[in-house]
C-alpha cells in the first residue's frame, strides 16, 4: 500500500500518511504524492475542503509525522544522490502549496508532530485548522542534529508570542496540545477519542462548519508551561546574542535557567548562532522569501567540507546512525562562533535567476 493514501469521500480530499513504523518521517516520494493530490484538488469543484491525518502503529491517528527521512539524508550525502536536492526543494515548495491553498485544510496533529511534520501542518491559511490532542507532542528539534528549524520554521516561529520562537527553536523543547495554542501553532482541540468521527463527518460541509463554530470556543488549558515561562522566556532569549542568551542563563541561579543553559551547550554552537539569525531575518520576509533563505541555508547545511564533516551529517550520525549520542561539533564552543561562519550560511549558491524556489510567489 502507498504511504500516502488519497481519497474523496463526499466534498472533502481525504490524506492519510502511511508510513507509521517511520512515524510517518516524510520521504520524497511522499512529499510528490500529497503534491500531487493537493494540486488535483485544488481545481477539483467536488472537493471543497482537505484533511490530512498520520496512520499510527495501531491504526489511524496516534502519529502525525516526526519531520523528514533523516537516514536518508545521510546516506545520500554519502552516495552524492541528486534526490537530497530534489527532496528540500519539493518539501518546501510543498510547504508554500500549503500556506496558499485556497480551500480549508484540516490537519490532525495527534502524537509526534517534528520538523517536516510542522511544514505539512503550520502554514495553512485563515480557513484552515490545526487539530491537536491530549496526545499531542510538538517542536521543531533541528538543532538537536545539528540543523536549522527549517520547512518554513523560520517564518512561522519567529511569528509566535514574544520570543517563544527563539526558545523553542534553540532548544528544540517539545510542548503538548496547550502550549501549542498558546504559541499560535495550533488553533483547537479535541480528544483523540473524537478524532475517527470527526475524520469521517468532514465528508460532509455542515459537519465541517459545526466543527469550525465549535473550535471557535477557547477550552481551558492548564499546565501551559510556556504561558508560566513567558517573562524568563522573553527576558532571556530576546538578547542579541546566543553567547549573551547562555551566559545570562548560566548567571541566573534558578533551576530552570540552568537547565535550559545546559540543554543549549549540548547543541551544535554554529547552528545555535545559525538559527538565531535565521529567526531574526524571517521576521521580517514573507513566507517564500524566508523558504528561498532556507532552501540557501540546507545546501551548506549539506556540503561537506574537505577533512570535517557538516554539522548535520555529524549531528545525524552521532543521533541516528551509530546512536553514540556523542557528537563532535566544529566549533566545539558557543563563544568561539565568529559571525563570518554565520554569514557564509546565508550566502545564496545561486543567482536569482537561477534559484530552485525563485517561482514562489
Amino acid at each position: 500500500m502507498s504511504d500516502v493514501i488519497a481519497e474523496v469521500r463526499g466534498s472533502a480530499g481525504f490524506l492519510t500518511l502511511n508510513r507509521p513504523k517511520a512515524l510517518n518521517a516524510l520521504s520524497l516520494d511522499m512529499i510528490r504524492d500529497l503534491s500531487a493530490a493537493l494540486l488535483e484538488w485544488r481545481d477539483d469543484d467536488r472537493v471543497e475542503r482537505v484533511a490530512v491525518r498520520g496512520m499510527g502503529r495501531d491504526g489511524p491517528f496516534g502519529a502525525f509525522c516526526a519531520g523528514g527521512d533523516i537516514r536518508f539524508f545521510h546516506q545520500a550525502v554519502l552516495a552524492g544522490d541528486p534526490r537530497l536536492e530534489d527532496f528540500f526543494t519539493e518539501e518546501y515548495t510543498l510547504n508554500h502549496l500549503v500556506h496558499g491553498y485556497p480551500k480549508p485544510y484540516i490537519v490532525f496533529l495527534d502524537g509526534i508532530v517534528m520538523g517536516g511534520g510542522m511544514g505539512i501542518s503550520a502554514h495553512g491559511g485563515d480557513t484552515s485548522l490545526r487539530i491537536v490532542t491530549e496526545r499531542t507532542k510538538m517542536a521543531m528539534p533541528e538543532t538537536n542534529i545539528g540543523l536549522f528549524p527549517d520547512v518554513g520554521g523560520g517564518w512561522f516561529l519567529a511569528r509566535c508570542p514574544g520570543r517563544i520562537g527563539e526558545y523553542l527553536a534553540l532548544t528544540g523543547h517539545a510542548i503538548g496540545w496547550a502550549d501549542a495554542l498558546a504559541a499560535r501553532l495550533a488553533d483547537g482541540v479535541l480528544a483523540s477519542a473524537e478524532l475517527a468521527f470527526v475524520w469521517d463527518s468532514l465528508a460532509d460541509a455542515p459537519a465541517f462548519e459545526q466543527l469550525c463554530e465549535r473550535l471557535r470556543q477557547p477550552p481551558a488549558a492548564p499546565g501551559l508551561e510556556l504561558a508560566s515561562r513567558r517573562a524568563e522566556i522573553d527576558r532571556f532569549f530576546g538578547r542579541n546574542t546566543v553567547a549573551e542568551i547562555v551566559a545570562a542563563l548560566e548567571a541566573d541561579g534558578s533551576e530552570w535557567a540552568a537547565h535550559t543553559a545546559a540543554l543549549l551547550r549540548q547543541r551544535s554552537p554554529l547552528m545555535l548562532h545559525v538559527t538565531l539569525e535565521h529567526l531574526r531575518r524571517a521576521r521580517h520576509l514573507t513566507l517564500a522569501q524566508d523558504l528561498r533563505m532556507e532552501r540557501d541555508m540546507i545546501r551548506h547545511c549539506f556540503q561537506l567540507r574537505p577533512g570535517a564533516a557538516s554539522e548535520t551529517f555529524e549531528g545525524i550520525r552521532a543521533l541516528a546512525i551509530d546512536k553514540d549520542h556523542a557528537p563532535k561539533w566544529n566549533p566545539p564552543a558557543i563563544e568561539d562562533v565568529t559571525p563570518e561562519m554565520v554569514r557564509a550560511f546565508f550566502d545564496s549558491p545561486w543567482p536569482a535567476h537561477a534559484h530552485p524556489l525563485r517561482g514562489l510567489a
